[in-house]
């Protein structure tokens, strides 16, 4: 079953490689932050004692340790809990230090060999992206079981960009048990930002679109949807930028993709209804119908 976790990692090595994104694929095991849990004496204050850990790069370790005796854990096991924290060096050498730390915890020297499968299998199959023991990644949500999964850009201020693990017998809330489950998800707005900040789209993006509506808001956009279906159906393509973001947002968009026509209809084209067409390359802007403006992305402006 750990070869499901192995060809996810893999999986988002691949995937970052291809997008030009220098990464670390971070991993834990939730049998361990159980087994640490066991150690310190409060296995019943897993869930605290996860959800504070998971705040150390934001918090800092008083932070975290401030956290833990809020919630009730004595200072002699947030004392026992340091070295963990402070955990450094290569994968090997946590995970044998973590083998002597939780050698008295069945379940998290489980959790210990899970991991060493999976790194073992990762060297095997040269992936190639950075790959790290994290302890204190916990992700905040209990229910994982085994491995978890997150991945952070290198050398950019940004949350995560992907994760998951593997949740076995989720789906028993839902009336299926004892089902096995392991997935990620990509967060594809955050990629979005990395590569822009980062300038891996090219200067000259060849595109066919020739229309981008101008997204103001919520309200704008379901005004805006019809008139995008009714641009489709005359064999216009266009698109309608994905969320209300700032204008010069929107608008490098549509110069980095030579997008030659912008429409913007915000409350008082509605009001009219009309709205505002812009001729990229000349700047120009007009208050028009719609069926005018596609008839000059459609034909050319006359004038």
């Amino acid at each position: 079953a750990l070869l499901n976790e192995v060809e996810l990692v893999q999986m988002i090595a691949e995937v970052f490689a291809k997008l030009h994104i220098p990464v670390v694929v971070k991993l834990n095991n939730r049998k361990i932050l159980s087994g640490i849990a066991d150690v310190i004496g409060h296995p019943d204050k897993i869930t605290d004692i996860t959800v504070a850990i998971d705040k150390l790069d934001k918090i800092g370790q008083s932070g975290v340790n401030q956290e833990l005796a809020t919630k009730g854990i004595p200072d002699s096991a947030i004392a026992l809990l340091q070295p963990i924290l402070l955990l450094q060096g290569d994968n090997e050498s946590k995970i044998s230090t973590l083998r002597e730390v939780l050698k008295k915890s069945a379940v998290g020297i489980k959790g210990i060999e899970e991991m060493e499968v999976i790194f073992r299998y990762l060297r095997k199959m040269e992936v190639q992206s950075e790959v790290e023991l994290d302890l204190t990644l916990a992700r905040g949500l209990n229910y994982y079981t085994g491995a978890i999964i997150e991945v952070k850009a290198k050398g950019v201020q940004m949350g995560s960009l992907c994760g998951g693990g593997r949740y076995d017998n989720l789906t028993g809330i839902f009336g299926l048990p004892d089902t096995s489950g392991v997935g990620i998800s990509f967060g594809a707005d955050r990629i979005y930002d990395v590569m822009e900040e980062s300038g891996l789209f090219p200067d000259n993006v060849n595109t066919a679109t020739q229309l981008l509506f101008i997204n103001f808001g919520e309200k704008e956009e379901g005004w805006c949807l019809p008139l995008l279906a009714r641009a489709r159906r005359e064999k216009i393509n266009a698109e309608i930028y994905p969320e209300a973001a700032k204008m010069k947002k929107q608008m490098n968009y549509a110069n980095r993709k030579n997008i030659p026509f912008v429409v913007l209809a915000g409350e008082e084209e509605i009001k009219q209804n009309q709205v505002t067409l812009k001729i990229m390359h000349t700047g120009k802007q007009m208050s028009l119908s719609f069926v005018d403006a596609m008839q000059i992305i459609m034909y050319g402006d006359s004038e």
